[in-house]
């Protein structure tokens, strides 16, 4: 979540993260026609203990390359603090914040998903 003197382009819960993806599923998505190629890099793993014992804590840098019909491309690049969690001797995610270096978007949407 965040934080009252923190600005979010996107602001993601688990049940928003649902619905955008039931809307690709539709064939609707127009932002989508045709498909985005993506290529994400990620780099600069940390790892360091959680705050309870079956959580850790996640940190990285990332790079996603995006690339639509013959003219559209935007890069995203920024740092990704995860805290991940083991249930039933999986890992799931418990929380992630994603922070861009870029202060201004210049893509025409913002439809996938890091």
């Amino acid at each position: 979540m965040t934080k009252e003197d923190e600005l979010a382009i996107f602001d993601e819960t688990k049940e928003t993260l649902r619905g955008r993806i039931a809307r690709l599923d539709t064939g609707m998505a127009w932002a989508e026609d045709p498909p985005s190629r993506t290529r994400h890099l990620i780099t600069n793993i940390e790892v360091e203990p959680g705050d309870a014992a079956s959580e850790v804590k996640v940190y990285s840098n990332f790079m996603v390359y995006r690339s639509r019909a013959e003219t559209e491309q935007d890069f995203y690049v920024g740092a990704r603090r995860d805290v991940l969690r083991r249930v039933a001797g999986d890992w799931k995610i418990a929380g992630r914040k994603v922070v861009l270096d870029q202060n201004v978007l210049l893509a025409k949407n913002f439809s996938i998903f890091f």
